[in-house]
């Protein structure tokens, strides 16, 4: 067969019929039925001209984008159900769902949130859940809660056992509804920057923003703060939020606060340019209340 200059995928729709089949098979196999539907009319089709068997391919990408969308609102269906199944997550879902929807609506919010985003500042003990109701909006200040206790010192994580908290940017990664601390949530903490600048060995892990107000390297809150929070995030979470940016500073890059930074920490070199590598994410966000996305150099340094 003359191969033309897009080689077999032109000439052989029957070679790309058993690939996508096969990917379907991978993707529907809880779905007996979808799948030996879809084949079945696949292979009706392909009786018919090179053509309409294009046509049907263009079809079959449709239809996978549109299955997709399908298995995550599954995916998320499940998700809120073996959450609330917990009894604290289902305690945290009656006392503050409903409260949190007025105050959503006293702020022009929809509710449930579909895109949140968290910062903290760790010299303020402070933690913010900003809120946007579509991907276009800006972030609006929804709520501050008090960070009940830190260890460790201004400046990134590095090694296991430093008991520093960490500052980056991170996302949250794990609900857990049955934490030692009340209910907590996983940080995606060591991101990129973090092995390659701390201990590649042991860089530590297993930071949570949680509750019980005690804390080696975490976020805690009172309980009462992260039943709001975790009810929160968990509403994003069944509305299609996959990742919820959490960012931690070590304080506000506003004029006090790099003050304080430049007086304090004046010879230490490394924390200094840490710090304005970090302010330049905070700088957008302050001026546009949009986010960056974050990626990384080769050195470990943040690129937006």
């Amino acid at each position: 067969m003359k191969q033309s200059k897009y080689g077999c995928f032109i000439n052989c729709p029957a070679t790309i019929g058993l690939l996508i089949g096969r990917g379907l098979y991978l993707s529907f196999s809880k779905n007996q039925y979808l799948y030996d539907s879809f084949i079945n009319y696949f292979q009706y089709q392909m009786r018919f001209s090179l053509q309409k068997a294009y046509s049907f391919l263009a079809f079959v990408l449709i239809f996978f984008t549109g299955s997709v969308q399908i298995f995550a609102q599954a995916d998320n269906s499940n998700f809120k159900n073996y959450q609330l199944a917990a009894p604290r997550v289902a305690k945290a879902y009656a006392q503050y769902n409903d409260l949190l929807k007025k105050q959503f609506e006293a702020k022009g919010l929809n509710y449930p949130p579909k895109n949140i985003y968290i910062r903290a500042f760790k010299a303020q003990n402070e933690l913010e859940i900003w809120v946007k109701n579509n991907d276009n909006d800006t972030f609006t200040l929804f709520k501050q809660y008090k960070i009940c206790a830190l260890s460790g010192s201004l400046g990134p994580k590095r090694w296991e056992g430093d008991r520093q908290v960490p500052e980056g940017y991170y996302f949250i990664s794990n609900f857990n509804p049955s934490s030692d601390f009340y209910l907590s949530l996983l940080l995606s903490y060591p991101n990129y920057s973090d092995m390659l600048l701390g201990n590649k060995a042991d860089p530590g892990g297993d930071i949570y923003i949680h509750g019980g107000c005690v804390t080696i390297g975490c976020l805690p809150m009172q309980d009462e703060g992260i039943q709001e929070i975790y009810t929160l995030c968990l509403n994003a979470k069944i509305n299609g939020q996959n990742n919820i940016p959490v960012h931690i500073f070590p304080t506000r890059f506003n004029k006090a606060g790099l003050n304080f930074l430049g007086r304090e920490y004046a010879d230490d070199v490394n924390r200094q340019r840490f710090w304005i590598n970090l302010k330049a994410g905070y700088d957008h966000f302050e001026r546009t209340h949009t986010l960056y996305p974050v990626m990384y150099n080769q050195e470990g340094k943040y690129i937006y």
